[in-house]
């Protein structure tokens, strides 16, 4: 009991005791993640994104596609049967910033690679609601006149692969080649095809 009184007469020292236990808390958690073959290594087939896709997947980011649209189905059973196989680690080992997270205004794009046209993608991000009547996403028109010059792209390749990323020297030294004069909805649109291809969900 005194050791109690203690504890909660002090707030100082409930303070640094709190945090210790929060601290620790989040130790068992967390660091045996670091070490875990699911969460570190690759899934069977990821590659890093070609040139064109890592400039799609830039133009995403930019535009805020991820603000609306997460990339992290839960393993709810609503969730799977609505948008395909869970989110594992795995997929986004090469990720850098990761995409996940939870707050849809719109759907969640983990598995849409490949589950419309590319044409239907183009008419989608010109005019959403020329195929989706009750959208209530923006329109970007400016992504069909705006080209790409690859100044950077070799450039952004050698930074993610000093973090990791298993980038060659001649994926790097074809970067610029690869994306030059190609417009910015090209690129999207590779980007959001091969989003979830090498897990789908098996109905």
């Amino acid at each position: 009991m005194k050791n109690h009184d203690l504890v909660e007469k002090n707030i100082g020292l409930m303070s640094v005791l709190i945090v210790v236990a929060i601290s620790f808390g989040a130790l068992v958690e967390i660091v045996p993640q670091f070490f875990s073959p699911e969460t570190t290594q690759p899934i069977e087939g990821l590659k890093p994104l070609p040139a064109l896709a890592l400039e799609g997947r830039d133009i995403y980011i930019r535009e805020g596609c991820h603000v609306c649209h997460t990339q992290m189905i839960r393993p709810l059973r609503a969730e799977v049967e609505r948008y395909g196989h869970y989110s594992v680690a795995g997929e986004s080992v090469y990720e850098h910033p990761f995409l996940w997270g939870s707050k849809r205004t719109g759907p969640d794009l983990a598995r849409v690679g490949q589950r419309y046209s590319d044409e239907w993608q183009r008419a989608h991000l010109y005019d959403p609601r020329s195929v989706v009547p009750l959208s209530n996403m923006p329109a970007f028109p400016w992504l069909f006149d705006n080209k790409l010059s690859g100044d950077d792209t070799g450039k952004k390749m050698a930074a993610l692969r000093s973090v990791g990323v298993p980038y060659t020297d001649e994926d790097i030294a074809g970067a610029k080649a690869a994306v030059q004069g190609r417009t910015e909805i090209d690129a999207l649109v590779v980007y959001l095809q091969q989003l979830g291809t090498l897990l789908t969900h098996k109905r």
